[in-house]
């Protein structure tokens, strides 16, 4: 089986980080099977970064908690290089963020709890935008 390039939203990271139930923290754990490869660029990076500490937002887990896992995380992406800005294609530049590294890394799927904010992503990519619970069991997780 081919390794799935992926681009992961920041609420799904988010959430990983704030429970251990659910998802996007088995999402997470799915890391080390190697049967996908997160994409990233330094945008979306620093995007996952500040969201995650806000304060107050993941309470249970201390800033240099979160630096250890947002650096096995990057460890374990593609870093990409965006050379294009065709913006914008979504309502919302952030999710911008996360469509241009999906172009650019062709990748197969987009995961966010958000589907709705990528609507026409699969008609003019070919990017399919799924939950991550739909992604696992797509990838049979």
């Amino acid at each position: 089986m081919s390794v799935v390039n992926i681009v992961i939203d920041t609420n799904v990271l988010v959430s990983a980080l704030k429970s251990k139930r659910g998802a996007s923290h088995r999402l997470l754990l799915a890391l080390t099977e190697n049967n996908f490869l997160p994409n990233i660029s330094v945008p979306l990076f620093i995007e996952y970064e500040s969201v995650a500490k806000r304060t107050g937002l993941i309470s249970q887990l201390s800033k240099p908690e979160i630096n250890s896992i947002l650096d096995y995380f990057i460890s374990q992406s593609s870093i990409r290089k965006i050379y294009y800005l065709w913006r914008p294609f979504l309502k919302d530049q952030k999710d911008d963020l996360v469509l241009e590294v999906a172009v650019e890394s062709e990748s197969k799927y987009i995961i966010t709890f958000n589907t709705k904010d990528f609507i026409g992503c699969e008609k003019h990519f070919g990017i399919q935008v799924v939950t991550p619970q739909e992604f696992l069991t797509l990838m049979g997780i």
